[in-house]
């Protein structure tokens, strides 16, 4: 397809590649797919066939443009300056990704993503916007996702200290049809309320009202967005599925580590494209696990596990594929003319990792191991509303300014780090699943950790912010190969904040400090559950400082 052309430097798995095609071909994939044939991917249809309405949604979303610009022009008049954007995973990062590679058009308000529980970031929020000039809109698919929940209850309270019954005018919602949301958000801001399609996956809804309409409040053509979505639609079939039974056929003979290098400005897309793949292929043991950000390495330090994908500008030929593809690395370049291209990609990359799917043989619409770390999250916060203290394993390890827990040993930072390191195996990967106070010092000193790890053990390693990750690779995690060194960072909260229990009382229960600690202790004994290995470092003091010292250390 001359809009979204991709080449393939394989090498020795051109072959490998060859046949997924043909097979593709033979059994009629992409015509399958357009015509929602669930048996693509189980016998059963459920969690299918009411999952793909995506395929769809550019069209349906163009239909709709009228009544979308109708429902957010008395907005102009308010001269908002910031939209606050409270969701999760397929409710967030859609729209992140839109705002980071357009920006806001002139005239138009800034967005925030607040896609956390952390206590420090959401009070740092709180007090910067000018209350007067913001909106917010809450968005979440179910309605009942606790995090946005929470969010909705505290910035609604806030927001009603400020404006009294005038509150609800600074609220937008997006929800599907009959979630317990949209009840709620018609009592509250009745004008508006964006209702989507309830057949539309959260990660695969970044073109429906779940994506379009936080990149129309801050000004992006979303017309001429939706239009290159709805070009692909028509006619990118054959590239999409070429794309996606490659990547399926690779993982699934070991080549699983899907690194990806994307121009500066494209980097958030990443972070869309790393929900989408881990968590429509990693279940039943299998997956597709991508590694983003990734510090450059001399080639012959990857291992045998990898496929490169670059998405490249037209004319930008990077160095590193011609050196990759030496080195008898699989590598895929994608090009990308403009920002526009992004309504392409999206619709692409759906349509691919569907495809993938097929070849690993798994449902890419469910998350069946999600529901673990809820279940344990659940009894940590009633255990916490009830006094009672949770109980946990002692340290393996403690000095002034940390604790360690879980699977390793030591008497001092270097044995207990080598200790759980030993354990890898071929194939294997390192992923840090970071519950520290987001901040730019906290991302540098991470990706120096990241570097020295990779220097030293030779293994990918991935980086997410929980509880973000939770909705984006936690699935690939428990559900995946058995394949990741799991390493928790925890610290302790400068501040907290108090969770409203509803929307009609300043009664609390519950804080966020307390949520973000049952989100990464459930997480923590779901993944020891399912077998893997894992470890939780608690910082006590300085968390910056102690990374940077573990960084050095390694």
């Amino acid at each position: 397809m001359k809009d979204a052309p991709i080449n393939y430097h394989l090498g020795n798995y051109q072959k490998l590649a060859e046949n997924a095609w043909e097979k593709a071909k033979k059994n009629e994939v992409a015509r399958r797919i357009r015509a929602k044939d669930h048996t693509l991917w189980s016998v059963s249809p459920e969690e299918i066939v009411n999952r793909l309405g995506w395929l769809d949604a550019p069209g349906q979303t163009l239909k709709k443009i009228n009544y979308t610009q109708d429902t957010l022009a008395p907005l102009a008049g308010k001269k908002i300056k910031d939209v606050i954007l409270l969701g999760m995973g397929g409710s967030s990062l859609a729209a992140e990704v839109f705002s980071r590679v357009f920006g806001a058009a002139p005239g138009y308000p800034q967005l925030t993503v607040l896609d956390t529980t952390d206590p420090a970031a959401i009070s740092n929020v709180s007090q910067k916007i000018g209350w007067d000039h913001a909106i917010f809109i809450v968005s979440s698919k179910s309605g009942t996702t606790l995090e946005i929940t929470s969010l909705f209850h505290f910035f609604y309270h806030e927001a009603r200290k400020r404006k009294g019954v005038s509150a609800g005018d600074h609220f937008i919602f997006i929800t599907d049809e009959g979630s317990p949301l949209a009840q709620t958000a018609g009592e509250i801001s009745p004008f508006h309320i964006f209702l989507n399609n309830p057949d539309i996956g959260g990660r695969y809804s970044a073109l429906s009202f779940f994506g379009i309409i936080p990149a129309a409040v801050v000004g992006i053509d979303v017309k001429k967005l939706l239009h290159n979505a709805q070009a692909a639609a028509n006619s990118a079939d054959h590239t999409a599925v070429m794309l996606g039974a490659a990547l399926g056929a690779l993982a699934y003979q070991g080549c699983d580590k899907l690194t990806l290098y994307l121009p500066a400005r494209w980097e958030a897309f990443g972070d869309w494209l790393e929900q989408l793949i881990a968590e429509s292929t990693g279940k039943n043991g299998r997956g597709i696990i991508p590694v983003l950000a990734e510090p450059d390495a001399d080639v012959s330090c990857y291992a045998q596990d990898r496929v490169f994908v670059f998405l490249q500008n037209e004319n930008d030929i990077s160095s590193r594929v011609k050196d990759l593809s030496a080195a008898g690395h699989p590598v895929v370049t994608v090009k990308i003319k403009t920002e526009y291209d992004l309504g392409t990609q999206m619709y692409i990359w759906e349509m691919a990792t569907a495809a993938a799917a097929y070849f690993l043989g798994v449902n890419p619409f469910d998350q069946p191991d999600v529901e673990a770390t809820k279940i344990y999250t659940r009894k940590i916060i009633e255990a916490h509303e009830k006094n009672e203290i949770a109980e946990e394993r002692k340290p393996v390890f403690s000095e002034n300014d940390v604790k360690i827990y879980g699977d390793t040993s030591g008497n001092n930072l270097k044995d207990v780090f080598n200790n759980f390191f030993k354990q890898s195996r071929a194939g294997d990967y390192i992923c840090l699943q970071n519950y520290l106070s987001p901040s730019a010092e906290i991302d540098r000193v991470v990706a120096r950790l990241r570097a020295a790890i990779f220097q030293k053990y030779k293994m990918p390693v991935t980086h997410g912010y929980g509880p973000r990750y939770l909705h984006s690779t936690g699935q690939l995690h428990k559900g995946g190969a058995n394949r990741g060194l799991f390493v928790q960072m925890t610290g302790e909260n400068r501040v907290d904040v108090a969770i409203p229990e509803d929307l009609n009382t300043d009664r609390s229960s519950l804080s966020f400090g307390a949520l973000k600690y049952a989100q990464a202790r459930g997480d923590f004994l779901a993944l020891a559950e399912k077998g893997r290995r894992v470890i939780r470092v608690h910082c006590l003091k300085d968390a910056a400082a102690f990374l940077k010292k573990l960084a050095a250390t390694l």
